[in-house]
C-alpha cells in the first residue's frame, strides 16, 4: 500500500508535470495581478461606465466555476472559433489555460485590492485632487502603493489558491501535475502504488504553496502600513 517504487519510477513525468504547473502559475500570476489592478481601478473610477463594467465582470466571473471558464477558453475560443495562438496545439492550450486562469483569478485580486483601496484615508485622495492631480495620477502615485501594502497577505492567499486551481487546467487540455498523475494512474502498467502517488503529488504542491505563504507573511510584516 505504501510502496513508493511506482512513484519514483515515474518521477521524470511527475517533475515534468510540476514544471508545467510552475510555468502556468507564474504566467497566470503576472497577468491576473495586472488585470486585477485594472479592474480595481475601474471599480473605484468616477466614470459610471467603468464602475459598471468592473462590477459586472467581478460578479459574473466570481460566481462562474473555473472549470467552465477554462472549457470556454479551450473549446469555445480555441476549437470552435479556431482562435489558435500558435501552430503548436500544446502551446496553444497552454496560453488558453493561462488566459482562463488569469481571467478568473483577476476577479479575486480586484476585490482584495479594492479592500486595500478602502483603507486609504479619503483625505489623501482629496489632498491629491486639491494640488491638481488627476484621478489616474492620484491612484497611481498615492492610493495604489498604499493599497498594495495593506493587502499583501490577502493577495498571497489568492496566489496560493491560484496555484492549487492549476489542477483544473486539465479542462483546457493542458497537461499539468494533476493530469500527469491521472495519466499515470490510468496506464495499464500501473497496478499498485496509488496512495504513495497521491501523497507524492500532494507533497509537491505543498512545496509550492508553503514557501509562498511564508514569503507573503514575511512581506506583509515587512511592508505593513502604519496607521
Amino acid at each position: 500500500m505504501f510502496d513508493f517504487g511506482p512513484f519514483f519510477d515515474n518521477i521524470d513525468l511527475i517533475l515534468e508535470g510540476f514544471w508545467a504547473t510552475v510555468r502556468l502559475a507564474a504566467a497566470a500570476a503576472v497577468l491576473s495581478f495586472i488585470l486585477g489592478t485594472v479592474l480595481a481601478s475601474f471599480r473605484v473610477a468616477p466614470i459610471p461606465v467603468l464602475r459598471t463594467f468592473g462590477t459586472a465582470y467581478v460578479n459574473v466571473v466570481r460566481n462562474t466555476p473555473l472549470t467552465l471558464v477554462l472549457l470556454f477558453c479551450s473549446f469555445g475560443l480555441n476549437d470552435v472559433l479556431a482562435m489558435r495562438l500558435s501552430g503548436n496545439s500544446s502551446t496553444s492550450y497552454y496560453w488558453w489555460a493561462v488566459f482562463g486562469l488569469s481571467a478568473y483569478t483577476a476577479a479575486f485580486v480586484c476585490e482584495a485590492l479594492r479592500s486595500g483601496i478602502n483603507t486609504v484615508p479619503l483625505g489623501q485622495a482629496e489632498a491629491a485632487r486639491s494640488i491638481g492631480l488627476t484621478f489616474t495620477q492620484s491612484l497611481r502615485i498615492i492610493v495604489l502603493p498604499q493599497a498594495f501594502r495593506a493587502v499583501i497577505a490577502p493577495l498571497g492567499s489568492v496566489l496560493i489558491a491560484m496555484i492549487k486551481n492549476t489542477t483544473v487546467a486539465a479542462a483546457a487540455s493542458y497537461a499539468e501535475a494533476a493530469l500527469v498523475m491521472k495519466t499515470i494512474l490510468d496506464a495499464p502498467s500501473f497496478t499498485s502504488g496509488a496512495i504513495p502517488l497521491f501523497i507524492g503529488v500532494a507533497v509537491g504542491f505543498m512545496i509550492l504553496t508553503l514557501p509562498t505563504g511564508f514569503f507573503f507573511g514575511w512581506l506583509h510584516k515587512r511592508m505593513a502600513v502604519a496607521r
